[in-house]
């Protein structure tokens, strides 16, 4: 992306008040990786980069909040844009601010982007030893053992949301280290937090944003405030309401490393929702108050462009961004220890950076997991053709992209509330399911014409593809299904939820699962609940021994997705080759068969029937001593299965909104 640093000159509004012209091309590049604090007891020195300050300065204070500052230095000119400043002594424990001086005028006092940790509500770094914050056996944690990203079971979870309840029988409510909490139980003497996730047997936990966030105030934790958290304040902190004490930057930092500890103990690895693509401030964001204008891209007019709808989208393009954002990531591995990355509306950044960023990371950890949202929330002047758009997935390296093809396949327009989907009776989706099901690669039998959405397949390989039905974002699945389906009974529409979560747990690509959609988790009809609180976003953990049978039923589909490669082919030609659809289906009616023997599963052949009508069907079975795996009424374990034998010419039921999975060996 040198051409968009050498030739683009834009205007910004400066302190002054006044429009100016500035040539980014002009302002060089900091190769170094120090920016930011390096402690010891003998001496502190600090790095930022501002290059067109004609001052800097440091404060140091004793508090995390008010008071004036104990000392201000002055800070030393650099190399490549830089300012330092190296201070003697051991300051642990003191906290800091820069500013800058631009064209006359001094900015706000700032932490710096690269800051580590805060005090209270992230307005000051803090002097730590991040050595310190290592909780007991740090040193010796390890990520559960994964193979493959399409072996991936990923489960979304708002850290507030899993233990406020309270009924979830967890002590630490709304913390990380209330996550971390073992054989907690609901009233009903069912497994919550931790354990029910171990249970549930999913593989990644993908945390909402962890990071220290803008919209919760850290010193009125005892009022009611809420927040999903993607307002970035400091990206490499995290978050301070989830911890025991906001005001300590130590604690969050030991007892986030602790929940990572834990839950790697436990068999579950950590994705972290990362939100690159924009800041909560503009004008006044830490980036902008050291450097104007520059992290941001501009509209031909001067203003801040605005494809993320939050009044501002970072320059991942510019070479000081692309640096923020890959050092950014590499510390939550290297630190933190994480599994992977959501990228937050991903389309936003280019991919030349997105590509970086996978080469660096999967060279540190091979098994790193990285997938986003392939779409912006408005246009950018970047080219399209540069995005990581779901579009241009196949640039991507070994990177997924959400497909709504089949979120919406599933249960209906995410934008039309009333909208059916083919869990749902609405005829017609069948091609978008098919498309779904081979994760949005190539495959001779799905008539890209009457995909709801893509004309074209555009995930090169499996992996590029993230297969789901609902996530944070609109109605949660059990919702939509009651505003679209109405004049159904709620029993057909528990049969509807368990098919659209089969379709998930059956199709290729890499699986994601929203929080308590295992127990039909409802948010009371919000659409949007960003911030509206824990009597909607709550997880009521009553739900589970209320809904015990569909609990039951997704824990089941989990455990034969992870038990039967053949669900989870790592190739879009193993998928080409050994998926087939059968022609000539009753309308509402897919069936396919998989070829296991060729992935080596102990099922030498699949066979799948997915029924999204309301109609019963006296089904045909094609050649073939079939076993029953999943069948509507028939819940059976694992070793009862070989009793139930079907063979070739034999008529089954095919009970309305249903999943029938039959195998043979």
């Amino acid at each position: 992306m040198k051409r968009a640093l050498m030739l683009l000159v834009f205007l910004i509004h400066l302190f002054t008040g006044k429009t100016q012209t500035i040539d980014v091309s002009k302002y060089p590049v900091y190769n170094g990786n120090d920016l930011g604090l390096k402690y010891s007891p003998a001496a502190s020195s600090f790095k930022i980069w501002s290059p067109p300050a004609s001052e800097a300065e440091i404060m140091l204070y004793a508090a995390g909040e008010k008071g004036t500052p104990v000392s201000k230095h002055a800070m030393i000119k650099g190399n490549e844009g830089t300012w330092t400043a190296n201070l003697k002594g051991d300051l642990k424990r003191k906290f800091y601010t820069f500013r800058v001086k631009i064209n006359g005028k001094w900015s706000n006092e700032v932490p710096d982007p690269y800051v580590k940790a805060v005090g209270v509500n992230g307005k000051r770094g803090m002097i730590i030893d991040l050595k310190k914050t290592n909780p007991a056996g740090w040193e010796k944690d390890k990520s559960p053992a994964f193979n493959a990203a399409t072996d991936a079971v990923i489960y979304e979870l708002h850290v507030r949301d899993a233990s406020i309840a309270a009924n979830s029988g967890i002590k630490n409510k709304g913390k990380f280290i209330g996550l971390a909490e073992k054989g907690t139980k609901s009233p009903d003497g069912l497994s919550t937090g931790l354990d029910h996730l171990k249970e549930l047997g999913v593989t990644h936990i993908h945390l909402l944003p962890s990071y220290d966030f803008y919209s919760v105030n850290e010193t009125k934790l005892d009022t009611l405030q809420y927040n999903w958290g993607y307002d970035p304040l400091n990206y490499n902190v995290p978050e301070g309401s989830y911890s025991s004490n906001p005001y300590d930057g130590a604690t969050r930092i030991k007892e986030f490393k602790q929940l990572v500890k834990t839950f790697h103990d436990n068999g579950l690895r950590v994705v972290m929702d990362v939100v690159y693509n924009h800041t909560m401030l503009t004008e006044d964001s830490y980036f902008n108050q050291l450097v104007p204008g520059y992290y941001y891209r501009q509209t031909p007019d001067g203003k801040f462009s605005n494809a993320t709808a939050c009044n501002n989208e970072t320059a991942s393009e510019r070479a000081m961004m692309r640096k923020f954002m890959l050092e950014s990531v590499k510390y939550w591995v290297q630190e933190y220890h994480i599994d992977g990355f959501r990228f937050d509306l991903m389309g936003v950044h280019d991919i030349e950076t997105m590509n970086l960023i996978s080469a660096e990371l999967h060279a540190i950890r091979p098994d790193i997991l990285l997938y986003g949202e392939g779409w912006t929330a408005g246009t950018s002047p970047l080219p399209e053709a540069e995005r990581a758009l779901k579009a241009n997935a196949f640039k991507l390296d070994r990177i997924a992209v959400f497909s709504d093809d089949i979120r919406d396949g599933i249960k209906g327009s995410v934008f039309e509330h009333g909208d059916k989907g083919f869990a749902s009776g609405k005829p017609g989706m069948e091609e978008s399911i098919k498309f779904g099901i081979v994760a949005a690669c190539k495959h001779p039998q799905v008539d890209y014409n009457k995909v709801n959405y893509s004309k074209a397949p555009y995930a090169a390989e499996p992996y590029h593809t993230v297969t789901y039905a609902e996530c944070h974002d609109n109605h949660v699945l059990w919702d939509k299904l009651a505003i679209s389906a109405k004049g159904t009974t709620e029993e057909q529409r528990r049969e509807m939820h368990k098919l659209a979560l089969s379709v998930v747990l059956t199709s290729q690509g890499i699986v994601f699962l929203h929080a308590g959609t295992e127990f039909l988790r409802s948010k009371n009809g919000n659409e949007n609940s960003y911030n509206a609180g824990d009597s909607i976003n709550a997880i009521d953990w009553s739900l589970k021994a209320k809904n015990k049978d569909i609990f039951e039923y997704v824990k089941k589909m989990v455990a034969i997705r992870k038990a039967h490669p053949a669900f989870r082919m790592r190739t879009a030609k193993d998928i080409e080759k050994n998926i087939r659809f059968l022609d000539s289906q009753p309308e509402g009616v897919i069936a396919y068969t998989i070829n296991g023997e060729a992935v080596n599963d102990s099922w030498k052949k699949v066979f799948v029937i997915l029924n999204g009508s309301n109609n019963d069907y006296s089904y045909l079975l094609p050649a073939g001593k079939w076993k029953y795996a999943i069948s509507p009424g028939k819940q059976a374990n694992e070793q009862s299965l070989s009793a139930r034998h079907v063979t070739a010419g034999e008529k089954i039921a095919l009970k309305p909104f249903s999943c029938t999975i039959f195998f043979n060996e």
